[in-house]
């Protein structure tokens, strides 16, 4: 590091974005991801103990992966060094290469080499990098927002172990929140404000987990809102709302606004009206609600009000909440539109959850009887004498796929639990179902040598 670049981090240091100035340089002061720096955690005793492997951050932005490298940059006795993947190119790992090599050679010192967004660098960059990290000259840290299992080198991986940061809950901001506005040497502390409470719980809502866009609204309310009479700036949800860019809209998670709006989301897809669903799906994403909830929603209304009137409805349900997962926001928001019209266009039954809610009835209200015998377990060897499976008929030996064959407990043999309805794909259900009690009704009636002969004709014809 040369003056200018001493002097340009100096620089950072006093008088950079408030969330550069806050980040933590010891482990304790490290808010949230206590699944891994928690003080019994593996990485927590790995960077206390300076004995780290290469590692992988992995997690949405905001969530404190470019704070761990600085912490650990601030604990080693290895030189720590840092490029970022969408600048840097083959000259300048040559660099940091050449470097390891000589600190391990000349002072028996190991290298950390920190790489921002590595999931940018394509296939030969990240193979250049293989060598020195299986031999030991670097210990890597990468850091992507994209999952490492698609994004980078399967050898890389298996060399690295990888930690997934989790978004950092809304107690969470608020702690480092009033931290910012009461640290005098690296916060505001020395501007005098103060935070209402509702604006308090509005940004850390609305920053659904990312601490520098809740650090970047407070440094700019802090900044442009003038002195009160009583000589304190106050951050009123007024200014919380202008400074993160985003309306005060009445949602809170956990209150009677979050679950009036989800009810309304099912309640347009099941109704049939795509306008109001696609609406409502908007002011949910505005408001910051977790697209995993949305994606499951949609997927329980596939079975719930879908069902086989279109059985691809659940495969389209379930192909959205695993591209959701891949893709994050904003543009999983496009993904999550386009299941939630397909879903209220789709034909609607809610057959299937009247089978499963009637048939749990009966179980919960009736004695449980016995699986008839020729139904019973038959694989084992004394099953026969048991009378376990034996009358069986194999459905696949008779014409149409298709036998009379009592397959309910006797004391069950008249339930119906599954009425299928005559919208979409279910009405050929229900016509097969049709066929199938008239094929039974007429077997039933027909003597036992011209039900043999008739499967005779039906086989050879």
């Amino acid at each position: 590091m040369d003056l200018f670049d001493y002097m340009r981090e100096q620089n950072k240091e006093t008088s950079g974005p408030l969330a550069s100035r806050m980040r933590p340089t010891t482990l304790d002061e490290v808010v949230g991801q206590q699944h891994i720096v928690g003080k019994d955690k593996l990485l927590y005793r790995a960077i206390k103990a300076d004995k780290l492997s290469s590692i992988i951050f992995y997690g949405p932005p905001g969530t404190g992966k470019t704070t761990l490298a600085k912490v650990i940059a601030h604990t080693t006795s290895a030189e720590f060094m840092q490029i970022n993947a969408t600048s840097a190119g083959k000259k300048d790992m040559e660099e940091v290469v050449e470097q390891a090599k000589a600190n391990q050679g000349m002072y028996q010192k190991k290298t950390i080499l920190f790489i921002d967004e590595i999931h940018r660098f394509n296939k030969g960059q990240q193979d250049y990098l293989l060598p020195f990290v299986e031999d030991g000259t670097i210990i890597l840290i990468g850091a992507t927002t994209e999952n490492p299992y698609f994004e980078v080198n399967g050898a890389l991986l298996s060399r690295s172990v990888i930690f997934e940061l989790k978004k950092l809950s809304a107690d969470d901001i608020k702690t480092l929140i009033k931290r910012a506005l009461t640290d005098k040497e690296k916060g505001m502390g020395a501007y005098d404000a103060q935070i209402d409470d509702d604006a308090l719980d509005f940004l850390a809502d609305v920053s659904n987990g990312d601490a520098r866009a809740a650090l970047t609204a407070i440094e700019l309310g802090v900044l442009t809102t003038d002195r009160a009479e009583d000589g304190i700036i106050h951050i009123t949800i007024d200014v919380a709302s202008e400074c993160i860019q985003k309306r005060v809209i009445s949602y809170d998670k956990k209150g009677d606004n979050h679950y009036d709006t989800i009810s309304a989301f099912i309640k347009s897809m099941r109704g049939s009206d795509p306008d109001a669903a696609v609406y409502y799906l908007a002011r949910m994403l505005y408001a910051g609600e977790d697209v995993k909830f949305i994606a499951r929603r949609i997927m329980i209304l596939a079975s719930e009000d879908i069902g086989n009137a279109d059985p691809m409805a659940m495969v389209v349900a379930s192909s959205a909440a695993a591209a959701v997962e891949r893709v994050g926001m904003p543009e999983a928001q496009i993904i999550l539109s386009q299941a939630v019209t397909y879903m209220a266009c789709a034909p609607k039954s809610n057959a299937a959850y009247n089978a499963i809610s009637e048939a749990m009835r009966v179980v919960k209200e009736t004695k449980t009887p016995p699986v008839p015998a020729h139904l019973q377990d038959a694989h084992y060897g004394a099953a026969e004498k048991l009378g376990h499976g034996v009358g069986y008929k194999y459905a696949h030996d008779y014409p149409n796929h298709y036998v009379k064959q009592q397959y309910l407990p006797d004391e069950l043999t008249d339930s119906v639990f599954y009425e299928p309805s005559t919208m979409g794909y279910e009405s050929k259900v229900q016509e097969h179902m049709k066929w199938l009690k008239e094929e039974k009704r007429m077997r039933s009636c027909m003597p036992k040598s011209r039900i043999m002969a008739s499967a005779f004709f039906s086989i050879s014809g």
